[in-house]
């Protein structure tokens, strides 16, 4: 499923919806005064949809949980670490990571709800994840951490960083987009986890270690 957009961004030739629509998603959230003070705590970023980076329909129809997302799981990709920081690349590896889970895993879809790249670009993951955060009242069902893909929104970070620290356009646009599904979502910021968390995995390296750090830098966007 394509998300509506209210006009196209020239940055990075994404897919942006305006500032005035994410404020009238959540303003349909909380009804008043309250709900237009938070849409404008934290600007949505650039995140380009599936149709904008080629993705292939799903096998089967998403599944859509009427309820939001209690918290958010950090992974990594384990692909090899590019040196190529453009939105082709980004574009690229989302396909690649689609094709993976379809076609190796068996599942109906890209496993992950979104995916931010090397380069600091974010894109959808599985089709209907970037319409239900712009609402923030549903999510959809994923397959990115066992026991969790009802409850849980996962944010892939292209790359392994099991011995080397992920580029920073990676962890500043990862900050960013954790501030504002945890505002969408009104998720507490120290609901934000490592895939290890919960799973017997090394994802997401060492990306779990400075999940304080996120966690504070997340609190802080938030005001």
């Amino acid at each position: 499923m394509s998300v509506p957009v209210s006009r196209r961004a020239a940055l990075r030739g994404a897919v942006l919806l305006g500032a005035a629509a994410g404020a009238s998603a959540l303003t349909q959230l909380g009804g008043g005064r309250d709900a237009r003070a938070v849409a404008t705590r934290v600007d949505q970023p650039v995140i380009a949809n599936c149709a904008t980076w080629g993705a292939r329909p799903p096998s089967s129809p998403v599944s859509v949980v009427q309820s939001r997302p209690s918290k958010i799981i950090v992974h990594h990709t384990a692909f090899p670490n590019t040196t190529d920081y453009s939105l082709a690349k980004a574009y690229a590896n989302s396909r690649d990571i689609q094709n993976l889970h379809m076609d190796s895993n068996g599942w109906l879809d890209s496993g992950q709800h979104f995916t931010n790249s090397r380069g600091g670009y974010l894109t959808e993951g599985r089709h209907g994840s970037l319409y239900a955060l712009l609402h923030g009242q549903t999510m959809v069902q994923g397959a990115h951490c066992v026991g969790q893909n009802s409850q849980a929104i996962g944010i892939e970070n292209d790359g392994i960083y099991l011995n080397v620290q992920p580029p920073a356009a990676l962890w500043n646009s990862l900050i960013v987009f954790c501030a504002f599904t945890c505002q969408q979502y009104g998720i507490a910021p120290s609901e934000i986890y490592g895939h290890k968390d919960f799973n017997n995995t090394q994802c997401p390296g060492l990306l779990h270690g400075r999940l304080p750090e996120l966690r504070a830098a997340v609190a802080a966007r938030l005001g």
